[in-house]
């Protein structure tokens, strides 16, 4: 079980702890909608990291190296008739 009702998650928090770290992600919901995702601190850095060098990110995509061939359409735009 990921997702836990606030309730549940307030009077349960050392297990909801436990199941973050053994499990991943857990989910809070309130009123039935999901309001909260709690993390490990270590899941944490990795996403904040990530997000904080778009260079090492692109750096480390599937794609680097791959030589795609990039090259830029030098062609006039077309005509569009609006009416």
């Amino acid at each position: 079980m990921n997702l836990w009702q606030s309730q549940e998650a307030k009077s349960r928090f050392s297990e909801l702890v436990e199941r973050t770290l053994r499990d991943g992600a857990q989910i809070v919901t309130r009123r039935g909608k999901k309001v909260v995702v709690m993390l490990s601190y270590e899941e944490y850095r990795r996403l904040i990291a990530r997000r904080a060098n778009l260079a090492q990110f692109l750096l480390e995509s599937p794609l680097a190296g791959s030589e795609l061939p990039l090259e830029q359409d030098k062609s006039l735009p077309r005509s569009v008739d609006l009416q």
